[in-house]
């Protein structure tokens, strides 16, 4: 069986979207028992790129992408989003977050839950002339003819296309999603594996993307980031050498099979 070729972390030629240098975070610096949550993580990520990162749970994944949407400031290391630092993006309403729980407003309809930050960031004068309309993006995310429901009366992948609508509506230079499928059921999270790569090929974000499942790593991924027990390290990075489009006679081939027994052997050295 041939090897999954491990990488540099720099990024290929073109640029990185996001760069991460040499990045720790201590949990209670100056305390009694602090913890060192991340050390020494150096990772460049192309534009339009989509990283997966994996490790095992407590391997500080959620904590990196925190750091790069500026929801925390790393202890030391630095990290930029097209050479900018992540607060002036965050600021200009220019980071989208997907997270495990689609947070939408229940007493707003569906299309004013995705328009919601988009208008906030518009009132500080953040709004970008060439944002996509809600209704171009409730067409491409599959929500068309729910405009007018509410929260709850969508299923739980519906919640979470509603989400991604939100934070593409912001025109993002980055997407950060975090574990966004881990409490959907293990068949429609299948299917929004497939409904995100039909999105993405549709907008070309540049993602950082945070799972537990190897497959839907690979499945997604151009890279798969492997990350080792806390303190969190970059151990090894997999080239996804899988051809795009991707489709579900991708997830039977010998190839996907091949990288994801890969990345699992690996993944078992870091936790022996």
């Amino acid at each position: 069986m041939a090897s999954v070729a491990a990488r540099a972390v720099s990024a290929p030629p073109g640029g990185a979207a996001i760069a991460i240098g040499r990045v720790d975070v201590t949990y209670g610096v100056g305390g009694p028992e602090p913890v060192n949550a991340l050390a020494g993580i150096e990772l460049e990520v192309a534009d339009g790129a989509f990283v997966s990162l994996v490790g095992p749970s407590g391997c500080g994944k959620s904590t990196l992408l925190k750091v790069v949407a500026d929801l925390m400031a790393p202890t030391r290391g630095s990290v930029t989003i097209g050479g900018l630092a992540p607060r002036e993006l965050r600021r200009a309403g220019r980071i989208g977050l997907v997270f495990q729980a689609a947070n939408l407003m229940p007493w707003l309809r569906v299309t004013d839950n995705i328009a919601l930050l988009r208008d906030l960031v518009g009132k500080r004068g953040g709004a970008r002339a060439d944002a996509a309309s809600v209704a171009d993006l409730m067409r491409v995310v599959g929500l068309a003819g729910f405009e007018t429901k509410y929260p709850h009366q969508l299923s739980g992948g519906m919640q979470q296309r509603a989400a991604l609508a939100r934070a593409l509506a912001l025109d993002p230079a980055v997407l950060l999603m975090d574990e966004p499928f881990a409490a959907l059921d293990e068949i429609t999270r299948d299917r929004m594996a497939f409904e995100l790569m039909r999105i993405w090929h549709h907008y070309k974000k540049t993602v950082l993307f945070v799972t537990h499942s190897l497959a839907e790593a690979v499945f997604l991924s151009d890279r798969v980031v492997l990350m080792s027990a806390r303190p969190g390290r970059i151990h090894r990075v997999f080239d996804v050498d899988l051809p795009r489009p991707r489709d579900r006679e991708t997830r039977l081939s010998d190839r996907f099979h091949a990288i994801v027994s890969e990345v699992n052997r690996e993944l078992y050295r870091v936790m022996s």
